[in-house]
Parts: C-alpha cells; structure tokens; sequence
C-alpha cells in the first residue's frame, strides 16, 4: 500500500467501507465518516504549495511534526478544500505558542478544547459561517476547516482517547468548533483592536471548555449594563463549577456577541468596544473572572443570544496569527 508521511495511501479502486475499514485500523478515525485519502486528492491539496515538507514544530503530546503535507492529509480526511489548507495549518501551529498551553489541553481530564476563528477576507471568500448558528452545523467551511483541525490534534498531535486524551467526558467540540468574525459591527474586529487591521485575514485559537448560552438582562438588552451583566453572572458561575482554585489561572475569557446587541451597545453615548471590555473586567474583579483580556468577538446571526466560551480553567492564552 502507498504511503504520506507514514499513513496509507487509499488506491481510487478501493470502495467506501474498505477505505473506512484502512483508516479505522491505522487509528486515523473520530469515528465520523472520513474522505478516503487517494493520492490525487492529496496531490490536489498541496498544489502550488511551497516547502511542503517544512517543519512547522512539533505537535504535543505524543509531538508529530506539523508540515504542509502532513496537515493536508488531514484536511482530506475531514473534506476541507485545497483554499483551506492555509487555514488549518496557521491554526496548527499557532496552538504550538506556549502560552496556549496546547500540552495541558490535550491531556487533561478536563473537556478542553481548541476552537478555531476565522477572520478577514479568506472569511467571506471560503464561506465560513460568521451567520446564524455559526458554531453549530449547515457549513461546510465551518464543519471541514475545524474537524481537519481537531484531525491534526488526533493523528499529528497523537491526542486519541486513553494515549493522548485523558478527557473524563470530553466535548462535542472536539468533532469540530470553527466560526466566523462578521466585519459589519460596529466596533473594531478582534484583528483591528490587535493591531493586525480591521481587513486582514487572520486565525484565533482558543482553548475553551464548552459554550454557554447568555441572555441580556432584560430580554432584549435596552442598555449595556443590562447586556453585560449576565456575562459577569456567567463567567462567575463558571468559576464555582470549575473549581474555585483556579481563579489565578484566568488570563483571558471570550464572549461571541450578536449584532444586534452590538449595535445596541454601542448607540448609547460612550460606549466603545473598549469601555465594554473595561466594564466586565471590573464587575467581575471581586472573583477574578480574567486577569489580563475579556474579548468579545462579534458574530452569529438574528437575535439577543450570546454564547460564553470560557478559556479553560487549566491555564490558556487565545493565539491569534496572520495568514
């Protein structure tokens, strides 16, 4: 059997359940359905891409080296297009910084795990989903681009359940969690407020425990302290579910705020995205919900629904890369 980068080589002869059953006894499945790997998908996926076999690091925990060719094996596997390529492979090596602690989050017994945001242009050119239920399913860009990430985690990173991944329950994040920035808010993108600029095209990582859904105070949020403080009451009770004595560990927090309450915000005299950012950080001093950032990040569609993404309580810092 041909091989790339030590895993088979599918030939195109090969039927579905065959192919299903090479992949499943080389421990490359999620236990999804996966794209068999023949060699002219994988050629196709790496065409016209410069130093393909390239050290990019080496991927924790059991450190596969991250290259071109190796991160484009599993973007076939996930059904990610050859425009996707650049994506997964800058997000896999930005949760290579210490400060993401990608170590941490792929061995414990926690439900960590890595959310990807997309930010820009290559955005709106890929279609990824910064709409409504933009972290849930209806995108192939959002589905493809984040479950090749996670694949990365798995068969480059070696984090499989019970050698890598020590996780108690883990998290349907873990399939995939990827999503879009919208550019119509009317505040600075996260790109912008990170001195990147409002149109480049650019990946966040973020180790996350889960999502959590945050109403305004008085259903449709009339002024900001009404949508605001429900985000303070989350991140609090985050803390007490998580365990209180990792407080200190929370460096940065991120909360996906609709449109809708944006625009809300920001109608009231004063209120930049930056006297938001202040307003959280000092309601929630008194338990230390973040002690460097709370990020909002604009996206989703219709409505008053936010969603909290608490950074895990291990010890993370969000990585944002320009692509």
């Amino acid at each position: 059997m041909n091989e790339w980068c030590g895993w088979p080589v599918v030939e195109e002869s090969t039927g579905f359940e065959d192919a299903q059953k090479i992949l499943i006894d080389a421990e490359l499945s999620d236990g999804l359905p996966l794209v068999p790997p023949t060699r002219r998908r994988l050629d196709a996926m790496v065409a016209g891409i410069a130093g393909r076999a390239d050290s990019h690091g080496m991927m924790p925990p059991m450190f596969g080296d991250i290259t071109a060719e190796t991160v484009a094996y599993q973007c076939v596997l996930a059904g990610a297009l050859p425009a996707e390529l650049p994506i997964v492979l800058a997000a896999a090596t930005a949760t290579l910084e210490p400060d993401f602690n990608l170590l941490g989050i792929a061995t414990t017994t926690g439900s960590a795990c890595v959310a990807l945001c997309v930010h820009g242009p290559i955005s709106r050119k890929l279609g990824v989903n910064a709409g409504t239920n933009c972290i849930g399913p209806g995108s192939r860009a959002n589905a493809c681009i984040g479950r090749a990430l996670q694949l990365c985690l798995r068969n480059i990173g070696g984090a499989r359940s019970e050698t890598g991944d020590m996780a108690t329950m883990g998290q349907p994040g873990k399939y995939t969690l990827c999503f879009g920035e919208r550019t119509d808010s009317p505040f600075p993108t996260h790109t912008e407020r990170l001195g990147l600029g409002r149109d480049t095209s650019a990946v966040t990582v973020m180790g996350i425990s889960g999502t959590a859904e945050i109403l305004p105070g008085d259903g449709e949020g009339a002024t900001p302290e009404a949508i605001l403080d429900p985000i303070v009451a989350g991140m609090r009770a985050e803390i007490v579910m998580s365990g209180q004595s990792r407080r200190n560990q929370r460096g940065e927090q991120v909360v996906l705020l609709p449109l809708e309450l944006a625009q809300k915000i920001a109608r009231h005299d004063g209120w930049t995205i930056e006297r938001a950012q202040r307003y959280l950080f000092d309601k929630g001093e008194d338990v230390a919900i973040a002690s460097e950032a709370i990020h909002p990040i604009v996206t989703g569609g219709a409505g008053y629904k936010m969603a909290y993404l608490p950074i895990w309580g291990g010890g993370s810092k969000t990585v944002t890369r320009p692509l």
